[in-house]
């Protein structure tokens, strides 16, 4: 789907690239892009079923396992209305292999909970089975095409081999560079949006990515689960009180009923607002095991990301004012203050002056979305989501728009991921040519397409090939 001029870095991106996900899909796929499939959860994931018939929702995919052993570890599956469970994924081309593969008797694929497959007949399965070939949210070769950058090791901080001709490229060059690879991260994360709003419709897609981007790195799944109860938790009442207890029960972040004198009188409203949806909404809460936890910083903790949830749901308008804020003319400094106003909820008595539920209040009111996540959800789900809707919808002004505050946003917080990159390609961290969220959002796409499928040498890696061939399309 290309909805931008000739874009050279995809063009060469696709003919450049040897992908196996994109030779080896027909009439097999290879196993590697099934584990992408079912890491990134590219499933229609509402009523799936296992292969003697029972209901089944994936909470957690699990923690891919490079090592010997099952595929995916610490995944959480429930099966019907059963208590959750937390064991292994092996994923396979078929149920055969379980046993050509040596998996049966081998201690390390006990904690299998679940054994994927992409087709086949099943004959007396030991464990539940769950086809993938029917299940796709979209073709297999577009999957295989939008996972080709997807790679594995990650290179040490030294300069790369791509460093040298960057540095010979212009200002300018570099720049278009730049923007080039910047819309193909656009572009993935817009068709991944398109994908699930073709099962769940584009305001519940927005709910589900939003709610995962607020999960940060270890919390995301959890938060996407409660955001898929989101209908539920609407049903009868549009309260932010109703809908924030609703949705810390459904995740179990509540832990127990207060008693002590001591405790919040605003725990124990969440609680009357709670217990009496608590027994119907039984099957349907996640484990404490759930969540991590451990690190989080006091600001991150899921019940205050829940609580801005609530207020938002609550607002029943977020969809709508997205898409006025983007049709709404505002100037470059007020990008982020703008979006800022689109996304405050009434002063919050309570998680304005509380990290957690039992933590102690503090003096200062303290924001519940800052902007340095006010940029992260922009670049990664506000923006995608608005332009793939306006490609989808045929509408040029709004796709021109939406490109536009994509590559006028200001840079967003620096982390090790993007000095890394840094690094590699310029042979320093510093980050005074990369001024806007584009950039980082290219250097993060330059990253997964070319750094990630080489090592510390930069053997076999095409980018510096690359560069040295855009510097010759650049100058004609």
């Amino acid at each position: 789907m290309q909805c931008w001029p000739y874009n050279y870095y995809e063009q060469w991106r696709e003919n450049n690239i040897d992908s196996a996900l994109l030779h080896e899909v027909d009439p097999v796929p290879p196993e590697r892009l099934l584990q992408l499939i079912w890491l990134h959860q590219r499933l229609r994931r509402d009523g799936l079923t296992t292969t003697d018939g029972r209901a089944i929702r994936i909470l957690h995919p699990g923690f891919w396992n490079h090592e010997s052993g099952p595929d995916f570890k610490n995944a959480m599956i429930q099966f019907g209305n059963e208590m959750p469970q937390v064991g292994a994924v092996e994923i396979d081309l078929s149920q055969a292999l379980w046993r050509a593969h040596g998996h049966e008797g081998n201690p390390s694929y006990r904690q299998v909970v679940l054994h994927v497959v992409w087709s086949g007949a099943i004959s007396d399965p030991q464990r539940p089975t769950l086809i993938l070939k029917p299940l796709l949210d979209a073709p297999l070769k577009e999957l295989a095409t939008w996972f080709a950058g997807e790679g594995l090791p990650k290179p040490t901080a030294i300069a790369g081999q791509c460093a040298a001709p960057l540095r010979d490229l212009g200002v300018a060059s570099l720049n278009e560079l730049l923007k080039q690879a910047g819309q193909v991260r656009l572009h993935r994360k817009g068709t991944q949006l398109q994908a699930r709003a073709r099962e769940a419709g584009w305001e519940q897609t927005l709910w589900e990515f939003t709610f995962a981007a607020l999960g940060y790195k270890h919390n995301s799944w959890p938060m996407r689960r409660l955001a898929e109860l989101t209908p539920w938790a609407l049903a009868g009442s549009a309260h932010a009180v109703v809908l924030e207890a609703r949705l810390l029960g459904l995740g179990n972040l509540l832990l127990r009923e207060p008693k002590a004198e001591s405790e919040s009188d605003y725990l124990r409203c969440l609680w009357d607002a709670w217990w009496r949806d608590a027994d119907a909404a039984s099957a349907s809460i996640l484990p404490r095991e759930s969540w991590c936890m451990a690190g989080l910083r006091p600001a991150n903790q899921p019940a205050r990301r829940l609580a801005l949830g609530a207020g938002w749901l609550s607002g029943g308008k977020l969809m709508t004012q997205l898409e006025n804020w983007l049709l709404s003319p505002i100037s470059n400094s007020e990008l982020v203050p703008s979006l800022e106003d689109v996304l405050a909820i009434p002063s919050h008595e309570f998680w304005n002056y509380h990290w957690t539920l039992r933590s102690q209040r503090f003096a200062v009111a303290q924001p519940l979305l800052g902007s340095a996540r006010t940029t992260d959800l922009a670049m990664n789900i506000f923006l995608p989501w608005l332009w793939i809707r306006a490609v989808t919808g045929h509408n040029a002004s709004m796709r021109r728009v939406a490109e536009e505050r994509y590559f006028s946003w200001p840079h967003g917080q620096d982390n090790s991921m993007l000095k890394l990159a840094r690094q590699r390609m310029t042979g320093q961290t510093s980050s005074k040519v990369f001024k806007t969220a584009a950039a980082q959002q290219a250097l993060l796409q330059i990253t997964r397409d070319f750094c990630d499928h080489s090592n510390a040498l930069c053997e076999n890696c095409r980018f510096p090939d690359m560069v040295k061939s855009w510097q010759v399309q650049f100058s004609r």
